[in-house]
């Protein structure tokens, strides 16, 4: 049997690769793409309140499975999506372990430079994941979307509206900033970052890791995460061998509701570790709230952790 450390080494690829061969489930390529779509009306976002917003998370940019040119199409395949705002949810920075075997890590400028064609009404917003912060705590990622005009948002709160509808825009600091004796300390602070509310609008909530979402209190309409990949490999009847969270596969993906409380966790673009996705393609993940979530006659009611799907034909960068 394969073990978790044998997958993440790197020693298993190739058993993970004839997985698919006998058709268990279908080895990704990194050039695979699709549409993660999620349709709902948390309990405190107004129904008719209609609001699409795409998520692009764990970017990962590295030659060649990253590169500015791939960037590139994934922004061109989202602004056909017309979502009204636009999340860039942390880690732009290579994430790919032994470094030193692959060829050359994105310069963070490319990245800003590729990123910087979203489009949507509202804006883009980003926030910086893990990666981004050990690499010289994200000055890079941090100078080179300043340059681009993508505001990053550091435990801070906007108030955003569309057609006359306010609503706050929250993106919260990276919990897993520092490594520590036991996990990591965070440069995160939810209440802060909540304090800046200034009237009853609904709020969502952009952080990196979903690790938070236990003391996200009511107030927050819908939190919105990466960070985990999905698990990045996940086996058929098995689910995924490793989630980077301390709850382990509770938050590993998808849409999870809690008390009342929803959460959205993207599997993300990129890969961290080693180069290879299985079980779990990279996705644009986009969320339709309020009259966006009523579907349409042909299409099913997502239920928590599930999404419709729609595949993007590959082609390599």
């Amino acid at each position: 049997m394969l073990t978790r450390r044998q997958i993440l080494s790197g020693g298993a690829i190739g058993g993970v690769a004839a997985l698919g061969s006998v058709g268990a489930a279908a080895t990704e390529t990194p050039w695979d793409l699709r549409v993660a779509e999620y349709r709902l009306t948390p309990r405190n976002w107004p129904a008719d309140f209609d609001l699409r917003v795409a998520v692009l998370a764990d970017i990962h940019a590295v030659e060649p499975w990253m590169s500015a040119d791939r960037i590139r199409r994934i922004v061109a395949e989202t602004n056909r999506l017309k979502p009204d705002l636009t999340l860039l949810a942390g880690d732009y920075e290579m994430g790919l372990s032994h470094k030193e075997t692959f060829t050359c890590r994105v310069p963070m400028s490319d990245c800003a430079e590729a990123l910087s064609g979203l489009n949507s009404p509202l804006g883009v917003y980003a926030i910086l994941g893990n990666h981004d912060v050990w690499r010289f705590r994200g000055e890079p990622v941090k100078q080179a979307f300043s340059a681009k005009q993508v505001p990053i948002l550091e435990n801070q709160a906007v108030r955003l509206s569309k057609q006359g509808r306010p609503f706050w825009l929250v993106g919260l600091g990276d919990q897993w900033a520092f490594p520590a004796r036991k996990g990591f300390v965070g440069l995160d602070d939810l209440p802060g970052a909540l304090a800046q509310i200034g009237d009853k609008a609904p709020v969502i909530l952009l952080a990196h890791e979903p690790d938070i979402f236990p003391s996200v209190p009511d107030r927050v309409a819908l939190t919105i995460c990466g960070h985990t990949h999905g698990g990045q490999i996940a086996l058929p009847l098995l689910g995924p061998l490793y989630v980077p969270s301390r709850y382990g596969t509770r938050y590993a993906y998808g849409h999870v509701r809690e008390n009342g409380r929803d959460l959205i966790v993207s599997a993300g673009l990129g890969m961290s570790g080693i180069p290879v996705r299985f079980g779990v393609p990279p996705e644009i993940t986009l969320i339709r709230l309020g009259l966006s979530a009523v579907p349409r006659p042909s299409s099913t009611s997502p239920h928590p952790r599930t999404a419709t799907y729609v595949p993007i034909p590959a082609v390599p960068a």
